[in-house]
C-alpha cells in the first residue's frame, strides 16, 4: 500500500493526472479542446515553454537557490534578432541560429561569472541582467516589431514534419532524450547534482563549481535563445517583451515536475509535462475570458501552492 502511495504522489503522476482531468474541463468548457488538431496546437506552445524550462531545471537543479529570470529577456532579444538576421529569408536561418545561440551563451556566460566570481545571489543577477535586456530591446527597436520569420522556419514550427506531429514537437522530444541523457548517464549531470545537493562537498571531492555553475547559466541562455528563434518562426514577426509570458511559467514547470527549488533532486521529464499542464490551465484560463494580468495572478498562486505541497517532508538543503 506505502507503495502505491508513494507512486501516486510522484510529481509527473500528478501532473498526468492533472493534464487529463483540465482537458476533461476544458473540453467542457469549450467543445473542440480536447480534439487532437488542437491537441497539437497546444503542444507547440507548450513546447517553447518546455525549451525555456529545460535552462531553468539545470540552473535550479545546481543548487544555491538558482534562478533564472533573465530568460524572458532573452528570450525577446533572440526573437528579435533572429527576424532581423534572416528578415523572411531561408538562407538566413543557419546565420540566425549562429547569432541567437552566441547571445544566448554571452548572457548567460555574464549570469555565470556574476553569480560565481562577483559572488552576487542569482536572483539578483538574473534580475538586473532581465533589466539590462529590457534596456537594450528598447534602444535596439523602440518597443516595433521588426524582421520576419523565414518560411522554413515557420513550416518547421506550425506544420507537420513527420507521422503528422510539428517540427518543434520533435525538437522538444529531443532535447527531453537529451537532457535525461545529459544529468543520468554523463560526468557534467553528476557534477550538477553533487554540487545542488552539497557545494561544499562536492569541492572538496575535485568537482570545479564555478565553472559547472557558469556552464549552467550559459545552457539555460542558448536554451532561452533557441525558444526565442521557435518564438519567431511561430508568430512570424517578433516585438519587445515577446520572452516576458515565459519567465514565471518556466519556474512553475519546474516545480511541478518534482525539481527542488533548493537544487539536487529533479529531473527534466516531470517539467515536460508541468510545461503541457500549465498550457492547458492557461488555454482554459483563456477560455473563461481571463486577463493576461489575472492569468498571472493564478500562476504566482499556483507556485505558492506547489510549493506548499512539495515542502512537505522535503527540507531545503543549504
Amino acid at each position: 500500500m506505502s507503495r502505491v502511495v508513494s507512486f501516486v504522489r510522484q510529481p509527473i503522476v500528478v501532473a498526468l493526472a492533472l493534464i487529463v482531468l483540465l482537458l476533461y474541463l476544458g473540453e467542457a468548457l469549450s467543445p473542440g479542446l480536447a480534439t487532437g488538431g488542437q491537441i497539437l496546437r497546444l503542444l507547440i506552445v507548450a513546447s517553447l515553454l518546455g525549451i525555456v524550462a529545460a535552462g531553468q531545471n539545470v540552473v535550479i537543479l545546481g543548487g544555491r537557490e538558482g534562478i533564472d529570470l533573465s530568460v524572458g529577456g532573452v528570450v525577446s532579444l533572440s526573437a528579435i534578432l533572429a527576424g532581423n538576421v534572416m528578415n523572411g529569408a531561408d538562407g538566413g536561418i543557419l546565420p540566425a541560429v549562429a547569432a541567437c545561440l552566441a547571445a544566448g551563451a554571452f548572457f548567460g556566460l555574464l549570469n555565470g561569472l556574476g553569480v560565481t566570481l562577483l559572488r552576487i545571489p542569482p536572483l539578483v543577477m538574473t534580475l538586473g541582467m532581465l533589466g539590462v535586456l529590457q534596456g537594450l530591446l528598447v534602444v535596439i527597436r523602440m518597443g516595433i516589431p521588426s524582421g520576419q520569420a523565414a518560411p522554413a522556419l515557420s513550416r518547421f514550427v506550425t506544420q507537420p514534419l513527420a507521422y503528422g506531429i510539428p517540427g518543434i514537437i520533435w525538437l522538444w522530444i529531443v532535447i527531453g532524450i537529451l537532457m535525461a541523457l545529459m544529468l543520468n548517464r554523463t560526468v557534467f549531470g553528476h557534477r550538477i547534482y553533487a554540487i545542488g545537493s552539497n557545494e561544499h562537498a562536492a569541492y572538496m571531492a575535485g568537482v570545479p563549481v564555478k565553472l559547472v555553475r557558469i556552464a549552467l547559466f550559459m545552457i539555460s541562455g542558448m536554451f532561452a535563445a533557441i525558444a526565442g528563434l521557435c518564438l519567431l518562426g511561430y508568430s512570424g514577426t517578433s516585438f519587445a517583451n515577446v520572452g516576458e509570458q515565459y519567465m514565471l511559467p518556466s519556474i512553475i514547470a519546474v516545480v511541478f515536475g518534482g525539481t527542488s527549488l533548493a537544487g539536487g533532486k529533479g529531473g527534466y521529464t516531470g517539467t515536460m509535462a508541468g510545461a503541457v499542464l500549465l498550457v492547458i490551465l492557461q488555454s482554459i484560463l483563456t477560455t473563461i475570458n481571463i486577463e493576461e494580468s489575472g492569468r498571472q495572478m493564478v500562476f504566482g498562486a499556483t507556485l505558492l501552492l506547489l510549493m506548499m505541497f512539495y515542502g512537505r517532508g522535503r527540507a531545503m538543503r543549504a
